[in-house]
């Protein structure tokens, strides 16, 4: 097959089909346990840029003798 050739779409669709059976779902369980995982760490992070904003804030203000 030359370069400018393509694969015919039956043999790309075939491969795909192929490649799908191979995933391994995860169980439902799972799923659960590491989305609950990711929220309550999304959660925490932002908690802690929130805390981090404000120390920053309050910092420049009063380096800067503004009230905040």
């Amino acid at each position: 097959m030359s370069d400018n050739e393509k694969a015919p779409k039956k043999s790309f669709f075939k491969g795909l089909k192929a490649e799908y059976r191979k995933i391994i779902w995860p169980s439902k369980q799972t799923v659960v346990k590491e989305s609950g995982a990711v929220l309550v760490i999304t959660i925490v992070l932002g908690l802690i840029i929130v805390g981090v904003d404000i120390l920053i804030k309050f910092g420049l203000g009063a380096i800067l003798g503004l009230s905040v």
